[in-house]
């Protein structure tokens, strides 16, 4: 008998759309058993104590490694860490809503940022400056603060890493978000656009498009991408740079799409809060550090030494000016791995005796996806 003999019959329509509606039902029975079990870990810890006794980042770290390593299609890795996110969202937030802070207002890069990194199912609190996250999450107002920290094309956000230098905040975690930049506005052709508004990175992202196709229109910086979508909504002649939030929240069309001068674009931001969390297993360390008073030569060179003898894995640094004299600056560094980690452990604690300035920003799981 042939092998097409055999074959089994295609199921038919009817078929197919019972077996969705168990498979279904099945997904429903589930998350519940999930939103209860997240209830009795509740009780467990005790009622009464906050959101962030609940939540735990390296803890969601791992589920979420977890659904990539398992995940075997159809769905790409990206749909099902997003989907997974959301589950996890509202399980949490039958006790109390986590409060984040972002810069904003309402349709901000920053406001993706909270919700790629926490799921809807949280309070998000816009705020008009990077100071003002930062302010709300020391006061306990926010669980948890999102700033940007450094974008693919356009480099570091210094206000956000100056904020660091008086701000006791941990690093908790951190998202890194593909930014798709659009014109947007309400005109009726590019040729009647005479000013475009944008924060500061964005336009610096577009820098080159803009340079070739709106030579005349003059370059607005404002205080967010949103304000931007603001003033092309209420000023005649004016477009502005943001993305699909901001599209949607103000009511603008898509002039063009996707203007960013590289196809990669994308911006890291940062999670603060106020612990300092346990290992994840896959880990990333931030340090702000300054070399001794000292004029050496090799003077960085040395304090970092540690780090190639423990063979800890620099993967970035940044200077500032320290605002304590003039040319003189601190270093913010990213390395592998957590304060916890026993090679990472030595290598800081040598650091820490050639440096004049030495603090652990945070130790937090490394962004997924």
């Amino acid at each position: 008998m042939s092998s097409k003999a055999t074959k089994k019959p295609a199921a038919g329509l009817d078929e197919l759309r019972q077996r969705i509606d168990d498979i279904d039902a099945k997904i429903h029975g589930l998350i519940s058993d999930r939103a209860r079990c997240a209830q009795e870990i509740a009780v467990v810890k005790g009622n009464g104590t906050g959101a962030t006794a609940y939540f735990r980042p390296e803890r969601e770290a791992q589920v979420l490694r977890a659904v990539v390593d398992r995940n075997q299609g159809p769905l790409t890795d990206e749909e099902m860490v997003r989907l997974f996110r959301e589950i996890m969202s509202a399980c949490l937030a039958q006790e109390e809503p986590l409060k984040i802070a972002y810069l904003g207002p309402e349709g901000t890069f920053s406001q993706s940022a909270v919700y790629k990194h926490y799921g809807h199912s949280v309070r998000g609190l816009p705020l008009a400056t990077i100071d003002e996250v930062f302010h709300e999450v020391e006061s306990g107002a926010a669980d948890f603060g999102i700033v940007p920290i450094e974008n693919s094309t356009a480099g570091s956000v210094n206000h956000t890493l100056d904020s660091f230098l008086s701000s006791p905040l941990k690093i908790c975690g951190e998202v890194e978000l593909r930014i798709r930049q659009h014109l947007l506005g309400n005109v009726d052709g590019l040729n009647k656009i005479v000013r475009v508004c944008a924060h500061p990175q964005s336009l610096a992202q577009c820098r080159a498009w803009l340079k070739e196709y709106l030579p005349d229109a003059a370059p607005v910086e404002v205080s967010s991408n949103a304000e931007g979508a603001r003033r092309a909504r209420d000023e005649a002649g004016t477009a502005a740079i943001a993305g699909d939030a901001a599209a949607e929240v103000y009511g603008l069309g898509k002039l063009v799409a996707d203007i960013e001068d590289r196809p990669d674009n994308t911006t890291r931001f940062l999670v603060v809060g106020r612990d300092l969390f346990s290992p994840s297993g896959d880990d990333k360390t931030t340090l702000l550090l300054s070399t001794a008073d000292t004029d050496d030569a090799g003077a960085l060179h040395k304090l970092l030494e540690p780090l190639a003898e423990n063979k800890i894995n620099m993967t970035r640094i940044e200077s500032r000016p320290s605002r304590r004299r003039k040319w003189h600056y601190v270093f913010f560094v990213d390395i592998d791995g957590h304060v916890k980690d026993s090679q990472v452990a030595d290598a800081l604690s040598k650091l820490e005796q050639r440096a004049q300035l030495f603090r652990v920003l945070g130790s937090y799981p490394k962004a997924i996806l």
